[in-house]
């Protein structure tokens, strides 16, 4: 997960000279999101609240996941690169669901 975290930032460094701010922000807020609500998670007291910050993460991974076929549709990620970060969100996606599902048990 880290690789995919630290990859995509210095990716979105590089796109110093895009205008869309917006893009560049919430495409960042997602990816940040993941690692930060797991580890939040991670640091509650009980079950319940660490599942929560779990599906958090979980829905962060969502939105990065959109996010990047946005930016492969609008031209800002090369297609080959996009797919790899998404392959990786959804590998990210399928981990939590197995931390949650054994939160659950």
């Amino acid at each position: 997960m880290a690789a995919l975290i630290t990859t995509l930032c210095r990716y979105l460094q590089r796109l110093g000279t895009c205008k869309d701010f917006g893009f560049k922000d919430q495409i960042s807020r997602s990816c940040l999101s993941i690692p930060s609500n797991i580890a939040e998670g991670f640091e509650r007291g009980s079950d319940k609240d660490s599942k929560k910050f779990f599906y958090y993460a979980k829905g962060s991974s969502g939105e990065l996941r959109t996010q990047i076929y946005i930016g492969i549709e609008i031209g800002y990620i090369p297609k080959e690169t996009g797919i790899s970060w998404k392959n990786e969100a959804e590998h990210i996606s399928k981990m939590l669901s197995a931390l949650i599902k054994s939160r659950s048990a």
